[in-house]
């Protein structure tokens, strides 16, 4: 089981029929670990520290 906040929630499909495919990375926790995810099928690694995760996540949304 995970928690996932809601800010970090990944987009609704209604609103990726309308967007053109742009990276919206997030994070998700999975117990003592957070993943950073993207709505491209990007995964990162799993990482004890949630702010690393966050970073991965930033760092994808900024790559080309």
């Amino acid at each position: 089981m995970y928690h996932q906040h809601t800010d970090e929630a990944p987009p609704t499909a209604s609103g990726a029929a309308t967007a053109p495919a742009a990276h919206r990375p997030f994070t998700i926790e999975r117990g003592s670990f957070c993943i950073a995810r993207c709505s491209c099928g990007w995964t990162g690694p799993a990482r004890r520290s949630r702010d690393r995760a966050r970073t991965d996540a930033e760092e994808h949304r900024s790559a080309p």
